[in-house]
């Protein structure tokens, strides 16, 4: 991907962030904070302090952009371990884990 639709795509996803974060249930909360504690714990550690994968705590996710993140996510990692989550987690779902990340949720 160029430079340029790199840049576009994070504008893009910050102008939508609010609206697709604002509809995950708390059932669904739920149920991504145990995906997060046993699915991303297996390789960034129970305590996100790191891993296989790099810690996910919130003073080392929030100097990185919102709209990277939710990509890493849902694209995954080509060459390393991060598989993507696309097709399993929606948008929303993904977006919503990314600001529990920041905020510490769960741990």
């Amino acid at each position: 991907m160029r430079k340029t639709s790199k840049l576009l795509f994070v504008l893009v996803m910050m102008v939508n962030l609010p609206a697709l974060s604002a509809g995950v249930d708390a059932a669904r909360q739920a149920e991504l904070l145990h995906l997060l504690k046993h699915d991303c714990g297996s390789c960034h550690g129970m305590t996100r302090k790191g891993g296989l994968g790099p810690s996910l705590l919130p003073d080392k996710l929030r100097a990185r952009p919102q709209a990277l993140l939710v990509n890493t996510v849902l694209e995954g990692r080509p060459g390393t371990p991060m598989p993507p989550w696309r097709g399993l987690l929606s948008e929303q779902d993904v977006h919503w884990l990314v600001e529990a990340l920041r905020q510490g949720k769960g741990l």
